[in-house]
């Protein structure tokens, strides 16, 4: 199984910090955050993984190398500036995981979520799921949510819940794709109006460090 770490993104809101440095970089609790990932996918027996680059991409492939000192094998896609989105990047590196289901991971959210449980999941997954979603309780900086969640199945309506940045995919899902930038949320609700969007509810420790206020608040929350 493999799994693809979401860095290509500019950070804008973390600036600064991210003029210089690309947001998975950013040290949380002593790691960078993609670090945090990388060991937490490695310990999970995940030791394929891609990552792509946008944003100082260079940057982060010099830093992470090619893996073997977390145990991993790690390939890159690489986008460029700007970089396609998540839907766009995903696409791209389609080549790269493989005709099964992978693990898809937001580079900028810090979770203990077993990932072992979700490498199950993506073992398991019913051949007519095309996506898994993992959904957080709607955190203050996102009030109204993202979907709902009823009997293991996401819908569209009415939003109960908050994206967590962790999933599994098919390869299925980008079907009829066209190459460029493009988000996934939408191949989301089109999944989800087809009955073929799975997931679940965390109620774990979850941040989304998408600002510097966000991140500070983590830091300032470590034991």
């Amino acid at each position: 199984m493999r799994a693809m770490i979401l860095a290509a993104g500019r950070g804008e809101r973390l600036r600064p910090l991210t003029d210089h440095l690309p947001k998975p970089l950013l040290a949380v609790r002593g790691r960078a955050l993609v670090e945090h990932h990388i060991l937490g996918l490695a310990a999970a027996g995940i030791r394929e993984l891609v990552v792509n680059l946008g944003w100082l991409g260079q940057t982060l492939r010099e830093h992470l190398g090619e893996g073997s000192r977390y145990g991993v094998r790690i390939a890159y896609s690489e986008e460029g500036w700007p970089a396609l989105e998540t839907g766009g990047g995903v696409h791209r590196a389609l080549p790269l995981l493989g005709p099964g289901p992978f693990l898809l991971v937001n580079g900028d959210v810090y979770t203990d979520y077993p990932w072992a449980a979700l490498a199950e999941r993506a073992r398991r997954l019913p051949a007519q799921d095309l996506a898994h979603l993992v959904l957080v309780p709607n955190p203050a900086h996102n009030p109204g949510g993202d979907f709902a969640l009823a009997g293991g199945r996401v819908r569209n309506a009415p939003p109960q819940a908050t994206f967590s940045g962790l999933s599994i995919h098919r390869p299925e899902l980008f079907a009829g794709c066209a190459a460029g930038r493009f988000p996934l949320l939408p191949l989301w609700r089109q999944a989800a109006d087809r009955d073929a969007l799975a997931g679940e509810l965390y109620t774990g420790p979850w941040s989304d460090v998408g600002t510097l206020q966000r991140l500070q608040q983590l830091e300032a929350s470590h034991p």
